[in-house]
């Protein structure tokens, strides 16, 4: 069992319980439910599931509904269900006890999940959806890339040196507004989401690459769309195997048209960038392909 696995379930099931309180035990307040399978087609669910707990997992005794950051339904649970804390109690609202739950059912009747075809037939149990499987499975994929510490044996020279300092940022909290030729600067307000960067010392994609290329000697302007100018173009129409180590990669609303570029990246080789994503998230390695809208890149050095 790897951890993209679980991260890839749990991004699905429940976002990981973004909007809730995770204690230091791993509970989770509040309490997670899914709709009320009654079959009244709310949340896409057409078929009556009676209640099996008396309310005891999903507080109804009116009928079942999936609980908890990976959304199982208390008859599951009770099949599954395991103490992942310690604590001498299997709770699927508790994040320790869920994931430890999760792992025991996806591996259940002894998958090997490092084979993709049992990966993809345990997720299909999880959830009789081709599209749920796809979803999953792409998560699964994105985390284990932005895991992979990348390979720069075969780099030298300005290229390393950008890539090394864009890589010895992993961590720092994204900021909108924030970062410079100096390092993670405090943000400014408001993305387009309406999150403020005021408060927080990190930076945004484009201060990423800014920070890094300046430790190659290279000045960039601030925004994505101004960077996109920068070097030698390479089309979106090529794909992204042209792209080489340091290579800026861009994403647009409209590809072909940079002026409606919105954000960019530094590749690092095998399909993966470091990014500084969005907000609520930290400078990291993704796929990128990871990202909608590839508009292309540029290579600067």
């Amino acid at each position: 069992m790897r951890w993209p696995i679980l991260a890839g379930i749990a991004k699905v099931e429940s976002d990981h319980a973004i909007g809730r309180t995770i204690e230091d035990n791993g509970d989770i307040r509040p309490k997670i439910y899914g709709v009320l399978l009654n079959g009244s087609g709310t949340g896409g669910n057409t078929t009556v599931v009676p209640d099996t707990d008396g309310g005891k997992w999903d507080g109804t005794a009116a009928g079942e509904r999936a609980v908890g950051p990976f959304q199982f339904l208390p008859s599951t649970w009770e099949g599954i269900g395991k103490d992942g804390n310690g604590d001498k109690r299997a709770d699927p609202h508790n994040a320790d006890d869920a994931a430890l739950g999760a792992a025991v059912y996806l591996c259940g009747s002894g998958r090997d999940l490092s084979q993709r075809s049992q990966l993809e037939a345990a997720i299909w149990q999880y959830n009789h959806s081709s599209e749920y499987v796809a979803n999953v499975t792409g998560w699964i994929d994105q985390y284990t890339a932005a895991a992979q510490n990348p390979d720069l044996k075969n780099v030298s020279g300005k290229v390393r040196a950008v890539l090394n300092a864009a890589v010895s940022q992993r961590g720092v909290p994204y900021s909108w507004g924030g970062g410079n030729a100096d390092g993670p600067s405090y943000g400014s307000c408001c993305s387009i989401s309406g999150k403020s960067g005021a408060s927080i010392k990190g930076f945004d994609c484009s201060g990423l690459t800014t920070y890094a290329y300046a430790k190659a000697g290279v000045q960039l302007p601030r925004t994505a769309a101004a960077q996109a100018g920068m070097g030698r173009r390479i089309p979106a129409s090529l794909g992204t195997g042209v792209l080489r180590p340091g290579d800026l990669v861009f994403y647009a609303y409209a590809p072909g048209r940079d002026s409606t570029i919105f954000h960019v990246g530094i590749y690092m080789g095998g399909g993966q960038m470091i990014n500084a994503p969005r907000p609520g998230a930290v400078v990291r390695l993704d796929a990128v392909n990871a990202m909608s809208g590839y508009a292309g890149g540029a290579r600067l050095l």
